[in-house]
């Protein structure tokens, strides 16, 4: 698959790219490779916050029923999506629909990243309180739930010959996930959605630090074509303004 490339990403990169000073992958010569830890090509670890300056109506407020403007739905992903019903997911225990992996990093609210261990990332959302594991080894769950299982892998900028690479990014497939929306009105993707996902980091001169996670959903079942987005976060120094609260359907 090839890497989306959406206009957002391109212009905030290259907006703070003088800036830009990735973390340096570690590990010396003949020993054994680096851990996905030690060797990672930045640090993406810490407490961020959304900033919400695309999509506004649609992550900030829910939008009315049948408005699916700019997803690729296919006749039976509108169908569904005109059919949408909050109270039946709330009468349902599924008020997390919105909150599942393919959208959870659109919803506003604060993220907390840490290594579980060395193979292992940790993200934390504050909205909704879900977690998501990043596995770089073998998956350590079975999926079905609203994070389902997900692969992790380093894309590494080589640097010269003998030199530590100058950078990368971080990049996550995710599968066997429950059905949810992609929007909070009802906008539907299947067990069958595949997402995938690049994390990467830029640094501004200034001292402050983006995260920029650029998003491509795929599903047979609901989506004509890849839906693709692009949201952005700012590093915080500290948890200030952490405050996890439950899934809500509206």
């Amino acid at each position: 698959m090839k890497r989306p490339a959406l206009l957002f990403r391109v212009t905030l990169i290259a907006s703070l790219v003088v800036g830009s000073a990735f973390a340096q992958g570690r590990g010396g010569r003949g020993g054994p490779p680096p851990t996905p830890k030690a060797g990672a090509p930045i640090d993406i670890t810490g407490y961020w916050v959304s900033v919400v300056t695309e999509d506004y109506r649609y992550r900030m407020l829910t939008p009315p029923k049948g408005d699916y403007l700019g997803v690729p739905l296919t006749a039976d992903g509108r169908k569904l999506a005109d059919a949408w019903d909050p109270a039946k997911d709330e009468a349902a225990g599924e008020q997390c629909r919105t909150y599942g992996a393919p959208n959870i990093m659109r919803v506003p609210g604060r993220i907390r990243i840490t290594w579980q261990d060395d193979q292992t990332l940790k993200l934390e959302t504050d909205a909704g309180m879900q977690t998501r594991v990043f596995s770089f080894g073998a998956p350590q769950s079975q999926g079905g739930d609203w994070q389902g299982i997900s692969k992790a892998s380093w894309e590494v900028v080589q640097a010269g010959r003998g030199q530590p690479p100058s950078g990368g990014s971080l990049k996550v497939v995710t599968t066997k996930i429950k059905p949810g929306y992609l929007r909070k009105n009802g906008v539907p993707y299947s067990a069958n959605a595949t997402l995938t996902e690049y994390f990467d980091r830029i640094n501004e001169p200034n001292g402050s630090a983006y995260l920029v996670v650029t998003t491509t959903v795929e599903d047979p079942m609901y989506l004509a074509q890849p839906y693709q987005t692009s949201v952005h976060f700012i590093k915080q120094a500290d948890n200030s303004g952490w405050n996890p609260s439950p899934c809500t359907s509206r």
